[in-house]
């Protein structure tokens, strides 16, 4: 990140403030003090404010401020954007749906790397965080698990950047492949809510579409992988080499094995394919016949929810590590008619997911040439280590 001043004041105007100050630096705290001193008094959101109603006063203040600045040896700038809270609460406004802005203000420069795990971006505001000082944000959220990140665009172009915050369902956002490319947005309220619709929210809206198909996809993937392994020993008595199991009984523990490690991936299943599901309109596709499949992949859900709704309980009260093996275990062993149904009618389900892309038109020609069930299995059955024999 490019240095900063340790202790800095930065000034902006709000239509309901009046001279809006936010305290920066590894110093800020001395800087909050000057504020105080020189009669700024705090508001909603954290900064600090002083009315502009009265000239006669206002250059009294402002007298006083640059001198107990320079008392305490704080930069004081001037922003040449409003007050980004105000900037915020209109753009909200103007957003389709009930949005609303909350304003988060980073006053030390180390605070700012708190929103780098979390944000979901592939553009300009990821690096902007990574790079440069972000004194403070708004967070634009629907009510409907979208957040976004608003932030004054760094250096002297003026404007501002948007980008998404990933979904709380999903980890690992860094360098995730299907991340949406934040956008730059005017400083004119209107200008900038009509980018923000037509442009960022579809990207969006497709990026996350692509991200819960292919969670959905590996996770069936890894388990496809385990279930045929499982199949192959089970159907033979041996391992891949040819050594013969050393005692049938040692199959009921496999299994056991193998539920557990399917519940965590089908997890993945229950939480991202319900929304999927509910945009698949196979009657508009090149494959009506996939209707059937879709209602058994709804229905292998359906039978699943309650099982979920157990390991999500147990979540908050299970510590154990071997209590949580066992209990993923049987929650495998109940979800395995659910999740054979899946493993059965994955290649439906893609070819139907990939064509309910948000705002893409429906492709009524060839399928999808990548689709799971087409990928080669493993080429081998894998060999427990020694303790499983």
């Amino acid at each position: 990140m490019s240095p900063t001043p340790p202790t800095q004041i930065i000034l902006s105007t709000s239509r309901a403030n009046g001279l809006v100050a936010v305290p920066y630096g590894e110093e800020h705290l001395r800087a909050a003090r000057a504020l105080e001193a020189a009669g700024f008094q705090r508001i909603p959101g954290g900064a600090f404010a002083a009315p502009l109603t009265d000239p006669a006063a206002t250059r009294q203040m402002a007298s006083a401020l640059v001198h107990r600045a320079h008392e305490c040896g704080a930069t004081i700038t001037t922003s040449p954007r409003p007050y980004l809270g105000d900037f915020g609460e209109d753009l909200a406004a103007r957003l389709p749906g009930a949005w609303s802005a909350r304003l988060e203000l980073y006053y030390n420069p180390e605070v700012q790397k708190d929103l780098i795990g979390s944000l979901w971006d592939s553009g300009d505001l990821l690096q902007a965080v990574l790079h440069d000082a972000v004194p403070g944000a708004v967070v634009l959220t629907n009510g409907a698990s979208t957040e976004l990140l608003l932030i004054e665009r760094p250096g002297n172009g003026g404007g501002y950047l948007l980008g998404a915050f990933a979904a709380e369902e999903f980890e690992d956002n860094w360098e995730e492949p299907n991340a949406p490319r934040s956008i730059v947005l005017p400083g004119e309220p209107d200008l900038a809510a009509r980018a923000v619709t037509t442009t960022f929210l579809p990207a969006y809206s497709r990026a996350l579409h692509q991200r819960r198909l292919d969670t959905v996809l590996s996770a069936l993937e890894h388990i496809r992988a385990e279930y045929k392994t499982l199949q192959a020993i089970k159907a033979s008595g041996r391992y891949s080499d040819g050594v013969p199991l050393a005692d049938s009984r040692m199959l009921p523990e496999m299994e056991r094995s193998f539920a557990d490690y399917a519940w965590l991936s089908f997890r993945h299943v229950l939480e991202h394919a319900p929304v999927l599901l509910s945009r698949c309109r196979p009657a508009a596709t090149a494959w009506p016949q996939d209707a059937a499949a879709l209602e058994r992949l709804h229905s292998a859900l359906a039978d699943s929810q309650e099982t979920r709704d157990e390991d999500q309980e147990l979540r908050g009260v299970l510590f154990s590590v071997d209590g949580w093996k066992q209990a993923r275990s049987r929650f495998g062993l109940a979800a395995l008619p659910a999740i054979e149904t899946w493993l059965a009618d994955s290649e439906a389900f893609e070819r139907q997911a990939r064509a309910a892309v948000p705002g893409v038109a429906v492709a009524l020609s060839a399928p999808s040439p990548r689709l799971l069930t087409a990928r080669p299995a493993p080429s081998a059955v894998r060999r427990p280590s020694a303790a499983h024999r």
